[in-house]
């Protein structure tokens, strides 16, 4: 694995926090020391991946939570003076790993609870350590074998799978996957796996390069071609059966509608952003009645939700790679000390041709 580590001289501090004081401005802070309460543990972090797309609408301030208000009863957005979250935000992060270092009394010898020294992955923020449930925990515990850095892929790897399982992919069916960051290429391994014959799209050719690792079976560029007309080239005018949007492109999401055949599926998964310019639905989404389906890890596709959750989802990808069947850890390509943030994110703002996952270390 040829990751590039951030060098820095300098020990970090205890107690710290990565902020978002607001657009494209990041600080490293101070975090206050909090006292245990029943039922806790304490973690101190050793890893935390940053997401190059719902940590990145906050960064550039285009996330619909800094400029509408969400009122979670009504399930709307709605206009208004006051956002539902403001500047500075901290803490965001959904990829952790690390070791658990103090357990409440009450807690400490009940059956199954992690227990001081145990590796655990889980969410609890870009923050050098956090108090949260012992139950939070239950089953969190990293495979001894395991490189410590696969624990921070278990979420996005939920969200690649979720987007799998809407996709309803039956075998050797043509998918086409728009997106190769992270979670595409996770999603390319993934559906794969699941019997499809994958086509993988995107405009950087360094990451077309990785979706053949990763078990594409053919890729598409899409900064010098139409991946659709070329999809009805190969597969004889019928197109794709099924495409996954995962780069929260509204211009990748038409192509995807226009990739498949009639009547084919198409999964929305990625973070749209604003008004959907480049998306027109009164043309192959109409004429060729195609099925559009909304994937977000908040659920799971209803024709499951008896017998999947996000459970469910996060263990069985932490299995998938317990058992070699997938390789996150060969995603990474930079280690950066969490004191160094404020660059980590410039790189996958400005430069994304030169990073994939970006892993913070504390």
């Amino acid at each position: 694995m040829d990751v590039r580590h951030m060098q820095d001289t300098d020990p970090l501090p205890m107690g710290r926090i990565v902020q978002l004081s607001g657009p494209k401005l990041v600080e490293v802070v101070d975090q206050q020391p909090t006292a245990m309460k029943p039922g806790q543990v304490r973690v101190r972090t050793r890893y935390s991946g940053i997401s190059a797309g719902t940590e990145l609408t906050a960064y550039r301030g285009t996330n619909p939570y800094l400029n509408r208000t969400w009122d979670p009863d009504r399930r709307l957005f709605l206009d208004g003076d006051a956002a539902h979250v403001d500047y500075p935000v901290a803490g965001l992060g959904y990829s952790e790993v690390g070791v658990i270092i103090e357990v409440a009394d009450d807690v400490r010898d009940e059956p199954g609870m992690p227990e001081v020294g145990d590796v655990v992955w889980g969410i609890w923020g870009h923050r050098s350590e956090a108090l949260l449930p012992a139950d939070r925990f239950l089953h969190h515990t990293m495979p001894e074998h395991l490189d410590p850095i696969a624990g921070t892929f278990v979420r996005a790897g939920a969200v690649a799978l979720n987007a799998v399982l809407a996709a309803n992919i039956h075998l050797g069916e043509t998918v086409a996957i728009f997106g190769q960051g992270v979670i595409g290429l996770l999603a390319t391994r993934l559906a794969g796996l699941n019997g499809g014959e994958v086509a993988a799209v995107d405009a950087l050719p360094v990451r077309l390069d990785k979706a053949k690792e990763y078990g594409a079976l053919m890729t598409l560029n899409a900064a010098t071609g139409s991946p659709a007309e070329e999809l009805r080239q190969v597969t004889g005018g019928r197109g794709a059966d099924v495409a996954i949007e995962i780069s929260g492109s509204y211009r990748a999401l038409h192509e995807a509608i226009r990739a498949v055949g009639q009547g084919g599926r198409v999964v929305a998964a990625g973070f749209y952003q604003g008004d959907g310019v480049g998306l027109r639905l009164g043309d192959e989404f109409h004429h060729n009645r195609v099925e559009l389906i909304s994937s977000q890890i908040s659920g799971v596709p209803p024709a499951v939700s008896g017998r999947w959750d996000q459970d469910r989802l996060n263990r069985t990808f932490l299995r998938l790679v317990a058992n070699g069947q997938l390789d996150p850890v060969g995603l990474v390509s930079h280690v950066v000390p969490v004191e160094r943030a404020a660059e980590a994110y410039e790189l996958l703002d400005q430069r994304p041709a030169e990073a994939l996952q970006v892993i913070l270390e504390f």
